[in-house]
């Protein structure tokens, strides 16, 4: 018995020190770089028949369900430290603000619903409910309230950010129990619903943050973070795949390249998770892999579909306006993959340009648990709409 404890004891401290030595391994070869100042975006006017109007209409009449004490928690002023307070972490050991789905009323429910159908497109309403739904089949498998593990590390469903530990602190509505649930997903307001003034939508839970900022005619989504576990499930005798399209279509891009196109695209090393996920606002990495102007114009094609995944998730017009932004930077466009290219396997990629960087990360090769991030270095938070 003592022997067993001990060989044991020595394979886990074997696999703790490969992930030591993994994730130094990752961080020397992405060092980070500071971003390079980009100028304002001009912004145009809103009017109320188009999106934004749309939604402002969406975000008050949410305003209206509510009494005093629920606006007072769901607004924040626009340049709030909640805008970085988001999370891939459930609650139990991540406090999220706002207000909690499962503390509205039906009706209360439906006017957030309403409001996310507005701000994003039917795909991406369809993703988020999916994710929601995931962490619910997280619940009905012992894991939530009454099954819930004790937060003192990240268990199956927990997620884990970059560097470990759970950004802005405090425990959530578990007291310190990881809790899993549809419910547990938080809406914010930051800044006053406005066809002028800067404000925006955060919205998340557990392995999702949607942050919709909006300036004007203007509709920004980055910093997003999409993710899912498990990533396939069973609903109504349905097969569930909140990030399937990405999952498939990344493989069907580097399997489009030809063995030399590989050769350039693949990393010499292996990637286990994010790079720039939580806490890594205002920070960008050193382009790698292979340049999309070495793509031909099918494989470019393949690369702007898997790009569509998250830049689609927005609404349709600001969704058009942000493909043509991507597309207008080809030349200083990369997609880089780490991982066999045999479908089945859980490998990372990433598609890096100046206003757009994309990440697809299988949690250390796990392709039921993967997180992904969407961020524009120059215009997170709609940075460049808001600079004077």
């Amino acid at each position: 018995m003592k022997r067993k404890i001990v060989i044991t004891a020595l394979c886990l401290f074997a696999t703790l020190l490969a992930g030591w030595v993994l994730r130094a391994a990752q961080q020397q070869r992405t060092q980070k770089i500071s971003t390079t100042p980009a100028p304002p975006l001009r912004v145009q006017p809103a009017k109320d028949n188009d999106t934004t109007g749309k939604t402002v209409a969406a975000a008050k009449a949410l305003l209206a369900t509510l009494d005093d004490a629920g606006r007072a928690k769901v607004s924040f002023a626009f340049d709030s430290p909640q805008k970085s307070k988001w999370s891939n972490f459930p609650s139990g050991i991540f406090q999220r603000n706002g207000l909690r789905m499962g503390d509205l009323s039906p009706v209360q429910r439906e006017a957030v619903m309403k409001l996310l159908a507005v701000a994003l497109s039917k795909q991406g309403l369809q993703k988020v409910k999916e994710i929601m739904e995931g962490d619910e089949v997280l619940k009905n498998s012992g894991l939530g309230p009454g099954g819930g593990r004790p937060a003192g590390g990240p268990p199956p469903g927990a997620g884990s950010p970059p560097g470990g530990g759970a950004p802005g602190g405090g425990r959530g509505p578990g007291g310190g129990r990881l809790v899993f649930s549809r419910d547990e997903y938080y809406l914010a307001l930051l800044g006053e619903p406005s066809l002028t003034d800067p404000w925006m939508i955060q919205f998340g839970g557990h392995h999702l943050a949607i942050n919709v900022t909006v300036v004007g005619k203007t509709n920004v989504m980055t910093p997003s973070l999409p993710a899912a576990q498990p990533a396939t499930y069973k609903l109504n005798g349905e097969t569930v795949r909140p990030l399937g399209r990405e999952y498939d279509k990344g493989f069907v891009l580097i399997n489009a390249l030809d063995e030399a196109q590989q050769k350039q695209a693949i990393l010499p090393y292996q990637m286990g998770d994010l790079v720039l996920g939580p806490t890594e606002d205002g920070k960008t990495i050193q382009p790698e892999g292979i340049k999309v102007s070495a793509l031909n114009k099918a494989q470019q094609e393949k690369l702007w579909d898997v790009v569509y995944e998250w830049v689609g998730i927005l609404n349709d017009e600001a969704a058009a306006a942000k493909m043509a932004e991507i597309k207008a930077n080809l030349n200083d466009t990369w997609f880089a993959w780490s991982g066999p290219v045999t479908k089945g396997s859980g490998s990372y990629y990433r598609i890096q340009g100046p206003t757009v960087l994309i990440e697809f990360s299988p949690q250390r090769g796990d392709t039921e648990h993967i997180h992904t991030i969407y961020r524009d270095p120059t215009n997170d938070y709609g940075a460049r709409l808001v600079k004077k």
